[in-house]
């Protein structure tokens, strides 16, 4: 079975006028809201500024970020919610109160103890007790007066209070002693003799903020190079638990929205992440600048210079040496060459004369051997055939007498 399905369209009734705000459905006629409140950021901005966060002035000129209908009913716009209301107003004129001088620990500060700091605060508490300055009350004469002392009394004893409540709370406290009076001046020049003087302290000032506890001190001219370096490798691996909560932070009270909260937090995180990466720059700079002007680093590098030279000049004359000797080592070895060859053409030499002079000696005896044989063989020769020729001749003779008879 085919199911028809039929678009439901919004209508409007003719009976609109123009510029009042109408609810419409897709299944009823549409409403009139004539009586209606602001919701979302609209609420937010009626709250606040029902409840005077808001200047009038400001409102009424910020015409890009409120608007308002004829019922007076003002409305924040949606191009507006991330805007800088929230920001703090560094010029406001209100002064932060020293905690530690209220509790009678000026002269300690951040170095008091939380045992110092609570006996401090029950003798103060003590004795700026309300009750403890009835007497102040009593001698005034009118009761303008007596009501302007209560008041400044009783705003002293709760400036008392919540200096203890901030110095015991190890988070408050390490936010306010990032905001109390600090030196963050860096020295950058200073006499040789004047190192220690002027160094000293600015390291000193800068330990507090040191994670690692204690800091090592800057020392003295006599201090071993170990220490020393221990001192500069310590500061230039500086970590810092000093806090940053800027002047123009957001407030997060002030957030418009959950998601305006959040703007809020990633904007005071940058700043905050920009103002440590600011501290860490100006420790290492403190850092360069005494490393640069330190004469106990200084003198170290002279000498570690005369030291690289006396190398150099030692490694040049062993190599010159060197090369003296290898120069030495092959002269010798010329010269060994030489009177070699010489040695060995001297030695030809005489084996070739030696030689000529046995091939003489047997040219001689084989001529000598030659004529000793030819004369040898002619004598043999004619005495042979001499006799040979004697008996013949005896034999023929012995044949004539024999023919003769």
């Amino acid at each position: 079975m085919n199911v028809r399905r039929s678009l439901l369209f919004i209508t409007y009734s003719e009976e609109l006028e123009d510029g009042e705000p109408m609810f419409a459905s897709s299944n009823c006629r549409p409403v009139k809201a004539l009586n209606y409140e602001p919701a979302g950021h609209a609420f937010h901005s009626a709250a606040l500024k029902f409840h005077g966060y808001y200047d009038d002035e400001e409102t009424d000129t910020d015409e890009q970020s409120v608007l308002s209908d004829d019922r007076n009913q003002t409305y924040m716009p949606s191009s507006d919610f991330y805007s800088t209301k929230g920001k703090k107003k560094s010029g406001s004129g209100d002064k932060q109160q020293d905690h530690y001088a209220l509790l009678g620990l000026g002269h300690l500060r951040f170095l008091a103890t939380e045992e110092q700091i609570r006996r401090s605060y029950r003798e103060t508490a003590l004795k700026y007790h309300p009750d403890k300055q009835a007497a102040i009350l009593l001698a005034e004469e009118t009761d303008a007066l007596k009501n302007a002392k209560k008041e400044e009394i009783e705003n002293h004893f709760k400036s008392i209070q919540e200096a203890y409540e901030i110095l015991m709370d190890p988070t408050k406290r390490r936010i306010y002693d990032s905001t109390d009076e600090f030196d963050d001046e860096i020295p950058t020049e200073c006499a040789p003799q004047d190192f220690f003087k002027v160094f000293g302290p600015a390291f000193l000032r800068n330990a507090r903020w040191s994670v690692n506890q204690p800091a090592p001190s800057l020392g003295e001219d006599k201090t071993v190079m170990e220490e020393v370096d221990g001192f500069y490798n310590f500061w230039y691996t500086f970590k810092s638990w000093r806090e940053f909560p800027h002047a123009d932070e957001f407030e997060l009270e002030q957030a418009e929205s959950r998601d305006h909260k959040r703007w809020m937090e990633r904007q005071n995180s940058k700043l905050r992440e920009k103002a440590k990466k600011e501290e860490y720059t100006r420790i290492r700079a403190l850092v360069d600048s005494a490393y640069k002007r330190d004469p106990r680093i200084i003198r170290r590098k002279e000498e570690e210079k005369v030291e690289k030279k006396r190398k150099k000049e030692a490694k040049f004359l062993a190599r010159k040496l060197q090369e003296e000797e290898a120069a030495k080592a092959a002269e010798e070895e010329r010269l060994r060459k030489e009177e070699e060859d010489k040695r060995v053409a001297e030695a030809a030499l005489i084996q070739k004369k030696q030689k000529e002079k046995d091939k003489k000696l047997l040219r001689k005896e084989r001529n000598r051997l030659r004529a000793l044989c030819s004369s040898s063989v002619s004598l043999f020769s004619q005495k042979y055939f001499g006799r040979r020729r004697r008996e013949l001749m005896h034999v023929s003779r012995d044949r004539a007498a024999s023919s003769f008879v």
